[in-house]
């Protein structure tokens, strides 16, 4: 998002870049790549003084997942994730603290995938390795 202010990388999108889309867009695309849950940006924005509600965040995310401005990794069915990075790549999952990680997308490699029915087509495969302490 370097050349790019968050304003017109929503209207980019397709999105009108209301206080707090624009808001919510600079905390997740300011420093690169990152994976948030909706918790975890909620109490980003409280921290840098912003008045949103948690519902306004979820609602948020979803809206920038569909104009395809992030990817959701759900992790177990029990928590979604929110990629800032929308190529196709794999993660590790720290169980202990709930940590996303990225593995390179040369380091997995799928196999024997089944045809998909008609008039579909894979979009992406999402593989989650799950990471214990020794």
């Amino acid at each position: 998002m370097a050349d790019v202010t968050p304003g017109e990388l929503l209207r980019q999108a397709g999105l009108r870049p209301t206080r707090q889309r624009v808001s919510l867009a600079r905390l997740l695309f300011e420093h690169g790549d990152r994976h948030v849950t909706a918790e975890m940006l909620h109490e980003e924005a409280v921290k840098a003084g912003q008045r949103v509600s948690l519902a306004t965040v979820y609602n948020t995310l979803h809206q920038f997942k569909s104009a395809g401005l992030l990817r959701e990794i759900a992790i177990g069915g029990q928590r979604a994730y929110f990629d800032t990075n929308t190529s196709n790549h794999n993660h590790y999952f720290v169980e202990a603290d709930g940590r996303l990680m990225d593995i390179p997308s040369e380091a997995v490699r799928v196999d024997g995938l089944p045809e998909p029915p008609d008039n579909f087509k894979i979009s992406h495969i999402d593989v989650v390795v799950r990471l214990v302490a020794k």
